[in-house]
């Protein structure tokens, strides 16, 4: 069965067509003032973005930090913010806003009462959204307001009844933006992505083994597609997935940091800083309600993309 969907011209004009509606299930939460429900994709989409989320902070002022991540597409609905990135870089979010592959936690400041509309981006779907070398964005933002249908997708979404329309005009807007990849690519992202899911500390060697390429290939490929070189990649991913299992499985972070992936605690403590924004102890014991909400993507399961699932 076929669950395409287009979006029609004409400023504030979008619509879901040809009986298009958002077809998979939801997990959402309330945390404090902050409310965060994710969408999972239709089959179609799911290759190419990772989720869906409407985030809504129900407050004057709200400030957070996100783990590193991948790159976001974000509507904003209602209030404003600020990026604060880990090099101490700051950037406004404009109303219509393509976040970058992050490569370390990011604050964020919003003035609200505020709703976010959000969609992460795997390596095909920043093709399709952006076509440009990823690393050029990294730890940056882009302004996508200069683009109608951009501009008409973020009329229609403040004009939606409730977060299911919300979700099938996003499904009919990126469903209109998907680029046919090369196989090649395909199967380059696939071996990518099962090498960063790895237990332990994925190794150079083995995915220069596994392409064929040689380690300047796989950096330029890397870079294009995820943001950053292997061994960054592999850093990133190793956080985030101790990250998960720290506060989602209840696991000890002293024990993970002691069978190998890490030199000793110093280090563990340093890097999972780095990427998440909180020590192992505050994942613990006192997770921020942003860090606690966004570990809910990994609840969506099955439909979602393994390497989206931990970020």
């Amino acid at each position: 069965m076929s669950h395409r969907g287009e979006a029609s011209g004409g400023t504030g004009n979008i619509t879901a067509k040809d009986g298009w509606a958002p077809l998979s299930y939801s997990v959402d939460a309330v945390q404090g003032p902050v409310q965060l429900r994710y969408f999972a994709l239709p089959d179609q989409l799911n290759t190419y973005f990772g989720s869906l989320y409407i985030f809504s902070a129900d407050a004057d002022h709200y400030s957070d930090v996100t783990r590193a991540d991948v790159p976001q597409l974000r509507f904003m609905l209602k209030g404003g913010g600020a990026y604060h990135f880990h090099d101490g870089r700051q950037a406004p979010t404009p109303e219509i806003c393509l976040l970058g592959p992050t490569l370390g936690a990011t604050r964020f400041e919003l003035e609200g009462p505020a709703k976010v509309v959000g969609i992460s981006l795997l390596p095909a779907g920043w093709q399709a959204l952006q076509g440009g070398d990823a690393s050029a964005l990294t730890d940056r933002v882009t302004d996508m307001g200069s683009g109608q249908d951009y501009r008409d997708l973020l009329a229609a979404l403040k004009n939606a009844e409730d977060a299911e329309a919300i979700a099938g005009l996003c499904w009919s807007f990126l469903t209109s933006k998907l680029v046919p990849l090369p196989e090649s690519t395909w199967r380059l992202l696939e071996t990518v992505d099962g090498w960063l899911m790895e237990e332990g500390s994925p190794r150079i060697e083995t995915l220069v083994s596994r392409t064929g390429l040689s380690p300047r290939q796989l950096a330029r490929l890397t870079n294009r597609y995820y943001g950053c070189p292997p061994k960054l990649l592999a850093r990133k991913y190793r956080a985030l997935r101790c990250s998960a299992r720290i506060a989602l499985d209840h696991e000890s972070w002293q024990a993970l940091c002691e069978d190998g992936r890490f030199y000793d605690q110093s280090h563990f403590i340093r890097e999972i800083k780095h990427f998440i924004g909180l020590t192992p102890h505050q994942l613990q014991s006192e997770p921020s309600a942003v860090a606690q909400l966004t570990l809910l993507r990994r609840s969506l399961g099955g439909d979602v993309a393994v390497i989206n699932r931990y970020s």
